[in-house]
């Protein structure tokens, strides 16, 4: 496969960004936003709460100028973990909000304490005796200095959302900088926030009264021109990719794809990567097998370790794979095995492979967003055919992915 890819938004700034429409009366327009299942939930949880939505392609303008409810439905809270993002804007501009449990990828336990702790710093009372968990807006609500007590990019956002409306100084410390975080207070401040520090692990907020609308490109989404890399480079392809996102995405990137040999070029804004590339794990000094581990931002991106494992099995050498922050993250790769993959998981966070292994074609299931499209780039690799079952899951994140590749010359076809 070959040829020339156009990434589009990135998923995980766009679901907050759609959040923070209700921060506004005015109208929140949002360009390069991936029609894709989570984004579609996204905008049937605003709508149920009254926001108007208005999409146009890849465009959506959205105006909470008043709202017929601060309750979420909780079969729309089901379908997306993004719905938790909704939280921090509601209690912050409209007073309260009852919050259901939040859906998701089954990738292990995804907890809500560092969501919950901020906006109660902030004055926000949150009572979590039940089921939905109800939030109300005290006269107290203030900024404040708050230490998150992990790097957590969801409560990030959702705390950046509510401490622009609160009167004061806010300073959350051990904030996430990921690009999705960014791409959020960019929006922010388009909006007339007061925000400093975007990009390091300690952002600084002085809350002002109201904010209005703006218009604000998502940026484009690295994880999906990662996995994109991964399915080119293991089926010895080559790839262009024009729209790409800003120059330390692409550093984190190069650096996770370079210890499996994949290399490629920018020239002008463009990304070449050359076909037929000889794979081939990077060892550290010494001669000592590789580890390749996620961590918070700038290190490896979880969401990127499941294509990179694939990918290692098309790669000589041996790699170690370390998986710190979700614990059933790995556990796709009895696909791997059934498909001839040479791998040991030692645990449920560590999987050994040993490469070049030849891939064969069999029945896959995809168990979450990130694996699914990792089984798509090892049916890629593999001879034969592979079916794989419960495509929705990549779905949720990847827009088309199939007539996206199919204009790159793979042979993927979608059964109804």
């Amino acid at each position: 496969m070959g040829g020339e890819f156009a990434p589009l938004g990135n998923k995980n700034a766009a679901l907050p960004m759609l959040a923070a429409c209700l921060l506004t009366d005015r109208p929140v327009r949002l360009d390069n936003v991936p029609r894709i299942l989570d984004v579609d939930n996204m905008l049937l949880l605003l709508g149920d709460l009254g926001v108007d939505v208005a999409r146009r392609g890849h465009a959506v303008t959205l105006r909470a100028a008043s709202l017929r409810k601060t309750d979420l439905d909780p079969e729309l809270c089901r379908r997306v973990r993004g719905s938790i993002l909704l939280a921090g804007p509601l209690a912050a501009r409209h007073g309260r909000a009852a919050i259901f449990p939040p859906g998701g990828d089954g990738i292990g336990r995804r907890r809500l304490d560092t969501h919950y702790a901020g906006l109660a710093s902030l004055g926000i009372d949150c009572d979590l005796r039940g089921t939905p968990a109800r939030l109300v807006r005290k006269k107290t609500f203030r900024g404040a200095e708050i230490l998150l007590d992990e790097a957590s990019v969801t409560a990030t956002e959702n705390l950046m959302m509510a401490a622009v409306l609160a009167p004061g100084r806010t300073v959350l410390f051990n904030a996430a900088c990921e690009p999705h975080v960014q791409d959020l207070g960019r929006l922010l401040l388009q909006m007339g926030a007061r925000i400093s520090g975007l990009g390091t692990n300690r952002i600084e907020i002085e809350g002002v009264n109201t904010l209005g609308g703006a218009r604000c490109r998502i940026s484009p989404d690295y994880i999906e021109i990662g996995s994109l890399v991964a399915a080119a480079a293991a089926t010895g392809g080559s790839l262009s990719i024009r729209d790409l996102p800003d120059a330390m995405a692409l550093r984190v990137m190069e650096r996770a794809f370079s210890r499996l040999g994949v290399r490629w070029t920018l020239r002008g804004g463009v990304l070449e990567l050359p076909a037929r590339q000889a794979l081939r794990v990077q060892r550290d000094l010494g001669g000592q097998i590789p580890k390749l581990e996620d961590g918070i931002w700038p290190a490896i991106p979880s969401d990127l370790l499941s294509v990179l494992l694939v990918l290692a099995t098309q790669a000589a050498g041996n790699v170690l794979f370390f998986e710190k922050l979700f614990e059933s993250r790995m556990y796709f790769v009895d696909r791997l095995l059934d498909m001839g993959a040479s791998l040991v998981q030692c645990d449920p966070h560590r999987v050994l492979v040993s490469g070049p292994s030849r891939l064969h074609g069999g029945l896959l299931t995809s168990p979450d967003i990130r694996a699914g499209m990792a089984l798509v780039v090892a049916a890629l690799a593999a001879d034969g055919t592979s079916r794989i079952e419960q495509a929705n899951m990549v779905d949720r994140g990847h827009e088309r992915i199939d007539a996206r590749l199919r204009a790159l010359g793979a042979g993927i076809v979608r059964e109804d």
